[in-house]
């Protein structure tokens, strides 16, 4: 007999069901079980008993923990502030020092400014080459435009991260880290057609002169030396993004200004040019644009800093509106690019702001893309903005996904859920735009394929039983035609897309029940249930499943079938069941019919052995039981579930039947004339 102290309990290995075997199997009759049962009900006490004590305990001690953290609290708050003011006075010391450090490599070199603009460009392309660890990209064909030593700041504290140097290019952006022996290694570049540079607005004791880079990789911020290197910062961004909007122009793609340093002196040129005459200071007085277009672009740059996004492109919109009917006054064609600049810079913020909802869950995503999604269309970016929405909700639906897989939910239920609030919310977004409705249904099939894959995956696996493999089917076809209410049809789809799986299953469960037929030996009596409260409970079970065996009782506890019988007839009702289920789809009645033909047949095919003394009437009323009576309600079932005639089972039940008998004749009739 195993040993019922609590060592046993405490054990790694220790396994339920095994030490119950053992009780059961070493215990001699009922008594020595029942004390069995006791000591282990009394360990149980004395277990709960010692838990309610040190829960308590811990209680207690988690009220006194809680009393003295309160006492701390107004501690730390103080010293919290005082390393506050410490950290941004050492911040301030540190910028300063790392800013002053920051020399350019041009600058530093040797360069003869009287060699033309090509050779300047390439021995200062050289020098890049050479100070740049790491790099193996090609700048052969590249303009440089401008360089500096920056710091990078963490975008939500403004926290000084690493010291980064910048060498803008006509074409790319290339960034670099200042190591501590002050070499330069290559981290990353982009193109300068997909970034986009707001102006940061100074605030006392948290950021100063900084600006904000908008990249492929997100928003990063860099702080300059002083305002007139941000200035220039800002000014040399416009030139190179300038210079890829006129590349694609007709004619030859415009130079951009030579911007290294010893350039400058050139600078000394403007105190030579002659003052106006005062005619010429009228006319020009008079050609020039309203005090308000002239400050625009400032404006909108202030506004995209600050997020006042739909101001921003009201604005735009005014001053384009202005321009497309006057545009004859001097620098009418420089506001111009500089409004079409920030429109571009505007919807990279936009873009930028939708793809940020990436990390939340579905409904934040859509309740946060709803601004920004709104101003794009109002732009004509709505098939941009349509492709990052839906990027954007197929993260949040696998996210989720994942979730309830971990979480043991409905991921049937809740996949297509979250699929008609994603359709719903795209044709409320987009409801002006109709050519964006094929990219929700190639989204959808898509999604679709991909939840079919995890589906069969995790739930729809080899040797799933079949009770479980209706369920899971079940729980897709409910969800999935409700769709049809918004107006997308995913059901046949859907159905396409299991059905290899399905068949596959259906043959395995079918090759698995016909081959476990015949392996209990029957010992071909009438079955005995030992006590009225089984047999209650066995016909109150065979009630539910539409099978009334009321009939069939003789006696207390006996049912005048073998106990196999009964067995199959509990087991047939609810494959069949299962079967009808999946056979909701067309492609997998037949195959589901012939699981529940064959497997019927084997049961009935079922003989007792030649040396057996049997009751041969016995014998033969199970089987006519069967043939008669479970065969037919199985029919009737199977029609009530799938709402399909089952034509396999009823050529069955007619060839039980066997072929129609004579009508019997009356003696006192002749067919004699």
């Amino acid at each position: 007999m195993p040993d019922s102290g609590l060592a046993v309990f405490e054990k790694d290995n220790f396994n339920a069901e095994k030490y119950v075997k053992e009780l059961v199997q070493d215990c001699v009759g009922g008594p020595e079980l029942q004390q069995t049962k006791a000591k282990i009900q009394s360990h149980s006490d004395t277990v709960s008993s010692t838990l309610k004590k040190h829960v308590y305990e811990n209680y207690m001690q988690f009220i006194e923990t809680a009393k003295e953290i309160s006492h701390l609290e107004s501690e730390m708050y103080q010293l919290s502030h005082i390393l506050i003011e410490q950290r941004n006075l050492l911040s301030t010391l540190r910028d300063e020092s790392m800013l002053d450090d920051q020399k350019c490599i041009i600058e530093e070199q040797s360069i003869d400014p009287n060699e033309n603009e090509e050779q300047q460009n390439k021995k200062a392309i050289q020098l890049i080459k050479e100070s740049l660890i790491g790099y193996k990209g090609n700048l052969d064909d590249k303009v440089f435009i401008h360089e500096g030593g920056l710091i990078e700041l963490d975008p939500n504290d403004y926290r000084p991260i690493c010291r980064i140097h910048l060498f803008l290019f006509n074409e790319i952006l290339v960034l670099a880290k200042v190591k501590h022996d002050k070499k330069l290694e290559f981290l990353t570049e982009y193109d300068t057609k997909k970034i986009a540079v707001i102006n940061i607005k100074d605030l006392d004791g948290v950021n100063k002169n900084a600006i904000n880079v908008f990249t492929s990789d997100g928003a990063r911020i860099f702080q300059c030396v002083n305002s007139a290197s941000k200035l220039e910062w800002i000014d040399k961004f416009e030139v190179a993004i300038k210079f890829n909007q006129l590349k694609h122009k007709k004619g030859p793609a415009p130079q951009p200004p030579t911007t290294l340093k010893f350039d400058r002196q050139q600078k000394s040129v403007d105190s030579e040019m002659l003052s106006p005459t005062a005619s010429e200071v009228v006319s020009i007085v008079e050609n020039l644009a309203p005090d308000w277009l002239a400050s625009a672009p400032e404006e909108i740059q202030a506004e995209i800093a600050q997020r006042h996004f739909e101001d921003c492109l009201a604005l735009v919109q005014k001053c384009e509106d202005y321009l497309s009917k006057d545009s004859s006054f001097r620098g009418a064609a420089e506001i111009g690019e500089k409004i079409k600049g920030l429109k571009s810079t505007l919807s990279s913020v936009l873009m930028q702001e939708l793809s940020n909802s990436q990390s939340r869950s579905l409904q934040a995503a859509l309740r946060s893309s709803r601004r920004p999604l709104k101003l794009l269309v109002e732009m004509e970016k709505a098939r941009e903005a349509c492709g990052i929405l839906l990027r954007v909700c197929s993260s949040a639906i696998r996210t989720s996904q994942r979730q309830a897989r971990r979480n043991n939910l409905a991921v049937s239920e809740l996949f297509f859920c979250d699929v008609a609030q994603v359709a719903s919310e795209f044709l409320r977004a987009f409801s002006s735009k109709v050519s964006c409705t094929s990219a929700l249904i190639v989204w959808c099939n898509m999604e679709l394929q991909y939840f079919a894959s995890q589906l069969i995956k995790h739930y729809l696996t080899k040797d799933t039983q079949l009770e479980m493999v209706a369920r899971v089917v079940e729980g897709v076809r409910d969800p999935c035609s409700k769709l049809t209410d918004i107006g997308l049809d995913l059901s046949y789809h859907m159905e396409g897309l299991l059905r290899n799986t399905l068949e596959q299953l259906l043959e395995e469960a079918k090759f698995r029940l016909v081959d476990s037929i015949g392996r209990t030996e029957d010992v071909w009596q009438p079955y005995n249930l030992q006590t009225k409260t089984n047999l209650r409970s066995v016909l109150k079970e065979f009630d539910v499943l539409g099978l009334d065996m009321k009939p069939l009782v003789t006696g207390d506890t006996w049912i005048n079938l073998t106990q196999t019988s009964v067995n199959f007839c509990r087991h047939f009702l609810t494959t069949t069941e299962s079967c009808a289920h999946l056979a909701k789809y067309d492609s997998l009645k037949q195959d589901a019919e012939m699981l529940l033909k064959e497997l019927f047949l084997a049961q009935h095919a079922v003989k007792p052995h030649p040396s057996m003394s049997v009751d041969l009437n016995f014998i033969a009323k199970n089987k006519v039981y069967m043939g008669e009576v479970l065969l037919p309600i199985a029919i009737a079932r199977f029609e009530k579930i799938s709402d399909k005639k089952p034509d396999l089972l009823m050529e069955l039940q007619l060839q039980l039947r066997g072929p129609p008998k004579p009508k019997p004749r009356s003696v006192y009739q002749t067919d004699v004339l």
